[in-house]
């Protein structure tokens, strides 16, 4: 399932909301070409101390520590699909308008 989110200045970014393939079969990667310094690092230095288990638990997790950080710097759902799907798992509450 993915959702759009679109910034004050009008970039849209569309992320997936759920389990991250591509965070279990390229670990640090996907963070890194996003431009999520922030989690890419904590991924690779996790992924060092733990010798690569650790990307077991943020295949499960990335997805949405990323959104929560879009949504923290002024990102907001662009569209009524995505405000749906965001309500429905948590991410804002039922009553968040959005400016389409």
């Amino acid at each position: 399932m993915k959702i759009n989110l679109r910034n004050q200045v009008g970039i849209v970014k569309e992320r997936k909301v759920g389990f991250s393939w591509t965070t279990l079969f390229f670990g640090f990667f996907p963070a890194l070409f996003r431009g999520d310094w922030k989690w890419a690092i904590i991924q690779f230095i996790a992924a060092g101390c733990t010798f690569g288990i650790s990307v077991l638990v943020f295949c499960f997790i990335y997805n949405k520590l990323h959104i929560n950080d879009l949504l923290k710097n002024g990102y907001e759902p662009s569209d009524e699909n995505s405000r749906t799907v965001l309500v429905a798992k948590g991410f804002i509450t039922g009553n968040h308008t959005f400016t389409a």
